[in-house]
């Protein structure tokens, strides 16, 4: 992966705050019940220019099956991940495409991450006095994951070292849930779309689908 050191999604200090602040907030951001996001998609790469719809059917507060399909019926593929972990995804390696670290997708469906144990959190405002915008920092190791909420809108930057390994903005309606998405992949070029086409706040997951594709 090459290297992009874009500015920063926050490029100012941020100020100490605790995992448990953190943790706090980010449940603020999970739905409350079970929910089935549909969705149009469209991902392109250097080599790869592909659309089609999906389905995350998410379980608070942290397990969502992911079933997608290209247009034409050219691919489909299905998948679970529970907190920042892929449990099982077929096939494995186009799955993979839609899930380039699990917070990031998480943020495309509108939803922040806790901050891991043992991560330096930082906290504060930006944005200015006219539309502050609330941002929190996790730093683990090599690994740093910056979100920024507010204005109906949820955005997040991971970074390995100075590297901007991808960034997502997410537009919410007025719910709380995902109304679109843009996540960015700069190392590789990558780039993936959504547009929320219905929410079911009905939906019903049954248990033998988090096991296995069918």
């Amino acid at each position: 992966m090459s290297a992009c050191r874009a500015s920063s999604l926050v490029p100012v200090a941020l100020a100490p705050a605790s995992v448990e602040a953190a943790r706090t907030w980010a449940l603020g951001t999970t739905p409350k019940h079970a929910a089935g996001i549909r969705f149009k998609w469209r991902y392109e790469d250097r080599k790869l220019n592909a659309a089609g719809r999906a389905t995350a059917r998410i379980a608070p507060p942290d397990s969502v099956r992911l079933d997608y399909a290209a247009t034409l019926g050219l691919s489909s593929g299905a998948g679970v991940v529970i907190g920042d972990s892929v449990i099982w995804a077929e096939p494995d390696q186009d799955f993979r495409s839609f899930i380039r670290g699990a917070p990031v997708f998480w943020a495309a469906m509108g939803v922040a991450r806790p901050a891991p144990p043992g991560a330096i959190v930082t906290d504060g405002l930006v944005g200015g006095a006219d539309h502050p915008r609330q941002a929190w920092r996790y730093a683990t190791g090599a690994d740093t994951l910056t979100y920024v909420a507010g204005n109906q809108a949820l955005d997040v930057e991971w970074r390995s070292g100075s590297t901007v390994v991808a960034r997502s903005h997410t537009d919410l309606d007025g719910r709380g849930w995902p109304a679109r998405a843009q996540v960015e992949f700069p190392g590789t070029g990558a780039r993936f779309e959504l547009t929320v086409v219905g929410v079911d706040t009905a939906v019903v997951v049954p248990p033998a689908l988090w096991r296995s594709r069918r």
